[in-house]
This record gives structure tokens, C-alpha cells and sequence, in this order.
């Protein structure tokens, strides 16, 4: 079939796509590199956006654990020098909110502290972090393990 050029005059060997009609491009298949473009583009900007969402999780999760273990340090250290649970779980929620950081529970008895924390994670709608820490005195009564062959 003869294509047109731009007088209207038909000229031989011009298909009317624009192209040769036995040359490259005349299978019809103009423009299927853009949708596969546009498909890769997609696939490789839902994984960014997965990998961003888990990298958030991980990071509420280590925050939740640095905080537990910090508030429950603060929580032991305070029954060690005498200080009543009430007191001890104070200490607790101060260092839980300097850390971003909500006290979930927190059980002291004796000069032990056991405590659990939530943490919310980034983004909306992806939940909270939780951790739980225990400090105090080691309860087999022993020497402390930690460097020990």
C-alpha cells in the first residue's frame, strides 16, 4: 500500500505509517519499547518503595530494643539504690519517651526491672515495634558471664 508525502502525492515504498514496508519497524510493533520501559520503571519503583517500607520496620525495631534495654537499666538502677517500683517505672518512661519510645508495661520487683516498649514505625499505617528488656542483678545469684570462656 503506497503512502502519502506531504503534498498529498503518493509515493512508492512509503507505507503510510511512516516507514518502509519491508523495512525495520514494519511489523507493527512502533512504540513496544516504551511499555517495557514503563513496565520496568513500575517493577523497579515498587521495590524501592517495599525496601524503603522494611528498612523502616527494621529501624522501629531497633530503635523499640534500645530503648527497652535502656529504660530498663534506668528502671534496675533505680531499685538497686533503694527507690520504690513506683519511682523505678518513672525513671523507665522518661528515658522510653527521651528515646520516641512508649512504656508498655513495666513489672519491678526486688532490684529487677522488666519492661515492655512500643515503638511506631514510620510510615503511616505499618503498625508499631514492640521490645521487651529485664535488668537487674543476675537471678542465678552468680558471677557475671559476660567475657567468660
Amino acid at each position: 500500500m503506497p503512502g502519502l508525502d506531504r503534498r498529498g502525492t503518493d509515493v512508492p515504498g512509503l507505507d503510510r505509517r511512516g516507514t518502509g514496508g519491508s523495512g525495520a519497524g514494519g511489523s507493527g510493533e512502533l512504540g513496544s519499547a516504551t511499555v517495557v520501559v514503563l513496565a520496568v520503571i513500575a517493577v523497579v519503583m515498587m521495590l524501592t518503595v517495599s525496601g524503603l517500607l522494611l528498612a523502616s520496620a527494621v529501624l522501629a525495631s531497633h530503635r523499640a530494643r534500645a530503648a527497652a534495654d535502656l529504660a530498663a537499666l534506668a528502671a534496675a538502677g533505680a531499685l538497686i539504690q533503694g527507690g520504690s517500683a513506683g519511682v523505678a517505672c518513672q525513671r523507665a518512661v522518661k528515658i522510653a519517651e527521651a528515646n520516641h519510645a512508649h512504656l508498655l508495661s513495666c513489672v519491678a520487683v526486688g532490684s529487677e526491672a522488666r519492661l515492655t516498649i512500643s515503638v511506631s514505625v514510620g510510615a503511616a499505617g505499618l503498625g508499631v515495634a514492640t521490645a521487651r528488656s529485664r535488668a537487674g542483678p543476675d537471678p542465678a545469684g552468680g558471677p557475671d558471664s559476660v567475657g567468660s570462656p
